[in-house]
């Protein structure tokens, strides 16, 4: 299931509550999306319940016409309540938020933290809880985060996916960010002469050097007013159709486009520089992806694969 679509389908039912007898047309205008997409997910709502399928477990529709209703909720009318554990696993989060310079506003986090306090019972109550994040990753994130105190420039080891490539860098950081639900470094990257953002989870090593960090004047923040990745003139597109077992492909890197498919998967359009490595990726998916777009890229993929096939 897409990021996209969970807060959807999360959102009908309650929506399907106060507007019962809705038409499908209406709803999918609503929420954004074709009204195939959205009979696509009531389709799906409908079969969501407990082992055994009883009365009361399911949420149930009935459908008139071109109108839906809500029969059986399911008990999502109800408020949301969290755990202690829950809420304190929110508390860890949000305060380690508030701590990374330059990420987010900090008084509204603490706000949201004051209020969800106040929602459990303080915040000395005890929970035991477990931060979803990557050892490698919050390693990255502490050792970036200290070198910002500091001042301090950094080495790092670094995969650029985009190039399937692993290198070392010097690079003097700027700030920490956090866009679309990802961790980055922006820093001057003294190798590219610019400046260049650095996915945490994608940081393999961090040493931090005894030199200050010291970008340059030219080095200015970077304008995320427009999204994160935006087409450069060197860049070509493909357009791939990736299987459901594939579909992760549009989650993990970044795509200008996807357009979901009745089986589950989806077709994807995407940027790339380097040839070689999009063949790779399309046959390291084993046939779980097809290029649609461009013929020379089907073309080289094709090719490749003869090889492979000849040399085994």
């Amino acid at each position: 299931m897409t990021a996209p679509r969970l807060p959807r389908l999360l959102s009908l039912v309650p929506y399907l509550l106060a507007h019962p007898g809705v038409r499908v047309a209406q709803a999918a205008a609503d929420f954004g999306v074709g009204e195939k997409q959205l009979r696509r997910d009531l389709e799906l709502l409908w079969m969501c319940g407990l082992p055994g399928y009883g009365p009361g477990d399911l949420v149930d529709l009935s459908f008139t016409g071109d109108t839906v209703t809500v029969t059986e909720d399911a008990g999502m009318r109800r408020p949301l309540r969290l755990t202690t554990a829950e809420a304190t696993a929110l508390l860890v989060a949000l305060r380690a938020l508030a701590e990374v310079p330059g990420m987010v506003d900090t008084e509204v986090v603490r706000r949201a933290v004051a209020k969800i306090e106040a929602a459990v019972g303080g915040a000395d109550r005890p929970a035991a809880v477990a931060v979803g994040i990557g050892a490698r990753e919050e390693a990255a994130t502490g050792a970036v985060r200290a070198a910002l105190d500091s001042g301090r420039a950094l080495r790092i080891r670094y995969y650029t996916a985009s190039r399937d490539v692993v290198a070392d860098r010097t690079v003097d950081p700027m700030r920490l960010l956090l866009v679309e639900g990802r961790g980055y470094l922006e820093a001057w990257c003294r190798s590219a002469e610019a400046v260049r953002l650095f996915r945490l989870d994608r940081i393999d090593r961090v040493e931090e050097l005894t030199e200050p960090a010291a970008p340059p004047p030219s080095a200015l923040p970077t304008d995320l007013s427009a999204g994160l990745f935006r087409p450069a003139p060197e860049q070509r597109v493909a357009v791939l159709r990736l299987n459901a077992q594939a579909r992760w492909v549009g989650e993990y890197y970044p795509v200008d486009e996807v357009v979901e498919q009745d089986d589950g998967g989806a077709d994807v359009r995407m940027r790339f520089t380097d040839d070689a490595w999009m063949v790779r990726l399309v046959l390291g998916l084993g046939g779980r992806a097809r290029v649609l777009e461009p013929d020379s890229l089907r073309a080289a993929v094709l090719d490749r694969a003869r090889q492979a096939i000849a040399a085994s």
